[in-house]
C-alpha cells in the first residue's frame, strides 16, 4: 500500500489546488455579475435623466442648463462606455479562471484513474498470491497423504 501512497497523497493536493481554483472562478463570476448590475443601474439612470428632461420640455432652459445636461448625459455615456470594458475584462478573466479550473478538474481525474489501476494490479497481485499459496498448500497435503492401495 505504500505504492499508493504518492497517489493518494498527489490526489489530495490536486482535489485542494481543484477546489481553491472552484472558488476562484466563483469570485470571477460574481465580479462580472457585479459589474454588469452596476452597468444596468448606470444605464438606467442615464434613461431616467432622459426621461425627467424630455418630460420637462414644457419648462424654459437656458443655454447653460441644456449644456449642463448635454454634458452630464456625455459623461454617463462615457461611464457606460467604461463599464462595458470593465465586464469585458471580467469575462476574459473568468473566462481564464474557468479554463484553469477545468485543467485542474481532469487532472484529478486522471489522478484517480491512475489510483483505480493500480488498486486493480494490486488486487490482482494479492489474488495470484493466494491462488500459489493455495496450489501450494494442496500440493503439500497430498504429497504428504499415503499412498491408497485400492481393495480386491
Amino acid at each position: 500500500m505504500a505504492k499508493l501512497h504518492a497517489i493518494e497523497l498527489a490526489i489530495t493536493l490536486a482535489t485542494r489546488q481543484r477546489d481553491a481554483l472552484a472558488q476562484k472562478y466563483a469570485q470571477a463570476q460574481r465580479n462580472c455579475d457585479l459589474a454588469r448590475t452596476q452597468l444596468a443601474q448606470l444605464q438606467g439612470y442615464s434613461q431616467e435623466t432622459d426621461e425627467r428632461w424630455i418630460g420637462a420640455q414644457a419648462t424654459p432652459r437656458s443655454a447653460e442648463l441644456i449644456r449642463h445636461h448635454y454634458q452630464f448625459s456625455d459623461r454617463l455615456l462615457q461611464a457606460a462606455q467604461m463599464q462595458q470594458g470593465v465586464i469585458a475584462n471580467l469575462e476574459r478573466q473568468r473566462g481564464q479562471a474557468h479554463q484553469h479550473l477545468l485543467q485542474a478538474e481532469f487532472k484529478l481525474a486522471g489522478l484517480q484513474q491512475v489510483l483505480k489501476a493500480r488498486h486493480a494490479l494490486l488486487q490482482r497481485a494479492m489474488q495470484r498470491s493466494e491462488q500459489r499459496a493455495s496450489d501450494e498448500f494442496a500440493a503439500m497435503r497430498h504429497q504428504h497423504q499415503p499412498a491408497q492401495t485400492p481393495l480386491c
